[in-house]
């Protein structure tokens, strides 16, 4: 069978869970169970087969089972293009994370050649109306989605500027200190531009030929009133000349990392900031939607989904549609809400596991 999916899941000591096993096919998987069971730790669990740091951005220490604190070990099977491949990431006692690919040691990046993992959880919820670094990991995860290098790109920039902003505060004025730093953040820097435009426009072509029940937004990326400069040799140029400013503040004030995601609720011509949280929250399902499709005509099969408490804010009618364009975009979502009802839309479309807990050990049961 092609396209990608989770074939099999296995956890040890990762989060919650003690021990478990989920066997899975290509369909939509739904889980369900009370709050606390370990539900959004099993979406936790799928999101680290991919590049980058998983939907909670959380260290190897945090994610080990208490009170053990032995380490974990997820493996799973992944079904991709045809391929079926076997991926296996654990940490020893608190431990950088490992990973070995078809059995051999590979780094995370690796991962971006044989899946692709998108993600939506309830902390994005407050997206629009929050600061700025939240809406630039947003952009920055759905550029990393079409650019695998995306993520190299974005330490660099953060390495240089690190060291940078470390010459601004000790208030070093030699511009010899600053060439080659300046050089570093400026390839890196327009890197991250490019890729970022291009995602934006990747989403804005598949808004515009896709019919969705979810409403369309559209997306331009600013940076703090200013226009940053689209080549390495013109970012390089203004980050020279802003060195004075930039001494006096003791900090980096040009830049990818002074961007920011504006959205506009496009039917309405409303800024999401001032719609309506029910608003704001469909047109996010409509972005990752549309990161979705444009991912399937990239990589050739649609990503795997990962929805936590995707229901919240979704009327009957509309959490209907968002199963039927799951179910359209040939997805596996992995699914989260508390009651099985939630998802009886989905009828046999689905596969569905419920969570559990007693006596602190989570239990997973296949329906």
């Amino acid at each position: 069978m092609s396209g990608l999916f989770v074939e099999t899941l296995k956890l040890s000591h990762f989060r919650s869970h003690k021990k478990g096993r989920v066997d899975c096919d290509a369909r939509p998987v739904a889980i369900f169970g009370p709050n606390g069971a370990g539900k959004t730790n099993i979406l936790e669990a799928v999101s680290l087969f991919s590049p980058g740091r998983g939907l909670r951005r959380s260290s190897a220490e945090a994610m080990t089972r208490r009170p053990e604190a032995l380490g974990w070990k997820l493996s799973g099977h992944i079904r991709s293009l045809g391929q079926l491949h076997e991926v296996e990431i654990w940490s020893e006692e608190g431990s950088a994370r490992q990973l070995r690919q078809d059995g051999k040691a590979a780094p995370q990046t690796d991962l971006a050649r044989i899946t692709r993992v998108l993600w939506l959880i309830p902390a994005m919820d407050r997206l629009w109306i929050e600061g700025a670094e939240g809406r630039r990991r947003f952009l920055d995860r759905m550029a990393l989605s079409f650019f695998p290098r995306h993520a190299e790109a974005s330490l660099a920039y953060e390495k240089s500027m690190r060291e940078r902003n470390r010459l601004l505060k000790d208030q070093v004025r030699d511009a010899a200190w600053y060439g080659a730093l300046e050089a570093q953040m400026a390839e890196s820097g327009a890197v991250i531009h490019a890729n970022r435009l291009a995602a934006i426009a990747h989403l804005k072509a598949s808004q515009t030929e896709a019919e969705t029940a979810f409403p369309s937004a559209e997306l331009t990326l600013s940076h703090a009133d200013m226009v940053l400069p689209d080549t390495a040799g013109d970012l390089r140029a203004a980050l020279a000349e802003s060195r004075p400013r930039d001494i006096m503040a003791g900090r980096t004030l040009i830049g990818p990392h002074r961007a920011d995601l504006e959205a506009v609720y496009t039917a309405k011509d409303v800024p999401a900031r001032d719609c309506s949280t029910g608003e704001q929250k469909a047109l996010l399902i409509s972005l990752i939607l549309a990161n979705c499709r444009a991912l399937a005509a990239d990589f050739g099969a649609s990503p795997i989904l990962l929805l936590d408490e995707v229901a919240a804010h979704l009327d009957a009618d509309r959490r209907a549609a968002l199963y039927d364009e799951i179910c359209a975009l040939g997805a596996q979502a992995w699914m989260t809400g508390t009651e099985r009802d939630l998802f009886a839309d989905m009828g046999d479309r689905a596969q569905y596991l419920e969570v559990t807990e007693e006596a602190g050990i989570s239990a997973l049961t296949q329906r």
